[in-house]
């Protein structure tokens, strides 16, 4: 039975810290959590008119397979929704023990190597310019059919960095001894590039 090994990627939203942790699990055959869907899920569920920290203690794996979970709605629900420490307490657990299963994981998010798994083998910050990010987001939601304008997503793109950089619980920042990797100007081919070297490296430690 393989030890656990955990990577820990974290970064602010459209950074491409999604694709880079699908593609790094891929590679080393990890398993891999996109926590942010947790609170997605919550936040959809508030929506709807639940309450977010009851939301969050009744979670269940279907919740995560909403298809309505991508839409900056959402986006911004799991922003507010993450601020608020019950929510957090309550997606603790679920998170830790997918982190340290047998074979290994990596966990995507805003606060896994500074709060979730502070002694993961390998924490990565990745991050990019919030027009970068805006110009994705634009792509992203153009390609799924919803209308906006680039003046909007990054508007919405500077605000959900102002709620995950300031929240006082589990604020989004780099771990000290995470790598940044910025993909402002990088590839995807490079960005999931960079960080396979990264972590190749601690496993061969």
């Amino acid at each position: 039975m393989m030890a656990p090994f955990t990577v820990a990627i974290d970064g602010p939203a459209a950074a491409g810290k999604g694709t880079i942790s699908k593609a790094v699990a891929a590679h080393f055959d990890l398993a891999h959590l996109d926590t942010g869907l947790l609170y997605r899920a919550v936040g959809a569920r508030m929506l709807q008119g639940e309450e977010p920290i009851a939301a969050a203690q009744s979670l269940v794996a279907g919740d995560l397979e909403n298809p309505d979970l991508r839409t900056a709605d959402v986006a911004q629900a799991a922003s507010k929704v993450a601020v608020i420490p019950e929510v957090r307490a309550a997606l603790l657990d679920f998170q830790r023990a997918f982190a340290r299963r047998s074979g290994g994981a990596v966990l995507d998010g805003r606060d896994i190597g500074t709060v979730i798994c502070p002694q993961a083998e390998v924490k990565l910050f990745v991050t990019a310019s919030a027009e970068v990010r805006a110009q994705r987001r634009l792509a992203e939601l153009g390609e799924r059919g919803f209308q906006t304008d680039f003046d909007a997503v990054l508007a919405d793109v500077k605000a959900r960095d102002d709620r995950d950089m300031n929240r006082a619980d589990a604020p989004l920042r780099p771990a000290e001894d995470a790598v940044t990797i910025d993909t402002s100007d990088l590839s995807i081919k490079d960005a999931v590039a960079c960080a396979v070297r990264v972590v190749a490296a601690a496993r061969d430690t």
